[in-house]
């Protein structure tokens, strides 16, 4: 197939430990490609989002923050970035195109406002509670109240199985982003889930309530987990997982749809999210925005037309690689200004040749905002300003405040040992010197090659 119909979920906040809950996915995954090194270019909402839609580094789409004057939806279109995302890429290239869920933060469906790129537009707003919310359907406000059949999940989910199967029948390849809001805070899930799972608790691997040795500044002075911290966190992470049954869900009737309609063996599914999330590792409150593998490698599952079944690829894959896959898929080229590098070779099996060796991660201290669905309460669970490169093998960070951090994660995969004092002069200025190439690169030449210089 050469130019497969895509269709992508992207869910809120979904961390690795979720997965398994997830049989749907598991099944994706057993017979397609697992991506086990997948990062997001910042673990917070809206500049990844910004990065998937963009395929460019947070450093270059200027969102690097949720709200206000470094970040969010406003910005977004103030820059003109709508104006070239993957939306566009494949629309141009005669996709019938449908946007599902959420968009950017700061996005109010009020707004009617439907960004270029999308033939049908279904976006909402602060729906987080995942009932009595508003939908901005192409133009349109629409409401939906607190009965069992509102809850947002399998609204977006009834919506991009009808666009499915409508798109099918025209004959011409289309690509749905179905974009939930689960299970980002508060964790709501849908009703005939909420009593499932009972007794089930967060898990308790050797980082939970734990410092890393040689902790950064702002790690560092952490008192320990109370009772009503873990008893809270227990609590949360059950919900998760309910919440993220209705996913799983939507996942095996997407496919069942793909099949009804004829065109399950000409489609490409992808399954990700716009960053992880911890609830108690290194003991911290839940939460993400770190550089800890909790907060920013997430899963990236793909299944259906050209993919190898049963693969699993280790190579360092970012965010900003989506965009650039996708218009491979439709047989267009990415825009020079994409950072990122199509996956499909990667995805069919075969070798993409050179290929980086690091990926880049880039976070910048939100300011505090009560109305930022992404505000800590406690703010000593924020980390300061930090770019740092991550490889399959090693971690290395750079606090804004001059705090180093290196993991060895070959030989400490759970990050609690701080090395960066240890180190070698010389391996320390190579690390900070390949790290500032790769947080000052632009397009897709540049950025390979200074990820790729990195040992």
């Amino acid at each position: 197939m050469n130019r497969p119909n895509i269709v992508f979920v992207l869910a809120d906040d979904l961390s690795q430990n979720l997965v398994p809950y997830l049989p749907n996915v598991a099944e994706l995954g057993r017979q397609g490609t697992t991506f086990t090194n997948y990062t997001v270019t910042d673990s917070l909402c809206c500049p990844s989002r910004a990065s998937i839609l963009t395929g460019r580094y947070p450093h270059n789409t200027g969102i690097v923050k949720n709200h206000g004057s470094d970040g969010g939806f406003l910005l977004f279109r103030s820059r003109g970035e709508e104006k070239s995302t993957f939306g566009t890429d494949l629309q141009h290239a005669g996709y019938r195109t449908g946007f599902f869920g959420k968009y950017l933060n700061e996005y109010q469906p009020r707004m009617r406002h439907v960004p270029p790129g999308w033939d049908t537009w279904v976006a909402g707003g602060d729906a987080y509670a995942g009932f009595d919310y508003d939908l901005d359907e192409n133009g349109t406000v629409v409401h939906y109240g607190d009965r069992d059949q509102d809850y947002l999940t399998d609204v977006l989910s009834a919506k991009a199985r009808a666009f499915i199967t409508t798109s099918a029948a025209t004959g011409e390849p289309f690509a749905a982003e179905i974009s939930v809001y689960t299970p980002h805070l508060p964790y709501v899930p849908a009703r005939r889930d909420a009593s499932s799972f009972a007794g089930l608790t967060a898990p308790r691997t050797e980082a939970y309530g734990r410092i890393p040795r040689n902790a950064p500044a702002w790690l560092a002075p952490h008192s320990p987990l109370t009772a009503a911290q873990i008893k809270h966190m227990d609590s949360g992470f059950r919900q998760r997982v309910q919440t993220v049954q209705a996913i799983d869900r939507m996942i095996g009737d997407l496919r069942t749809t793909l099949a009804a309609a004829g065109v399950e063996r000409e489609t490409v599914l992808i399954f990700s999210s716009d960053n992880g999330y911890h609830m108690g590792e290194y003991r911290l409150n839940p939460g993400k925005q770190t550089a800890f593998d909790t907060d920013v490698v997430v899963p990236l599952v793909v299944a259906g037309a050209g993919v190898a079944a049963g693969q699993v690829i280790d190579a360092p894959v970012e965010n900003i690689d989506l965009r650039p896959t996708f218009a491979d898929l439709a047989g267009t080229p990415a825009p020079s200004e994409v950072d990122g590098r199509s996956l499909r070779a990667l995805l069919a099996g075969r070798d993409p040749g050179p290929w980086r060796t690091a990926a880049l991660i880039e976070h910048s201290d939100p300011a505090t905002d009560p109305a930022d669905p992404d505000h800590q309460r406690q703010s000593e669970n924020t980390p300061p300003s930090y770019v740092a490169l991550r490889t399959t093998a090693i971690t290395w960070v750079e606090y804004v405040d001059g705090t180093r951090e290196y993991y060895d994660r070959r030989t400490d995969p759970l990050q609690l040992d701080n090395l960066a004092g240890t180190l070698p002069p010389e391996r320390g200025a190579a690390l900070s010197a390949a790290l500032a190439a790769l947080a000052r690169c632009e397009g897709a030449v540049r950025c390979h090659a200074a990820g790729a210089a990195v040992l």
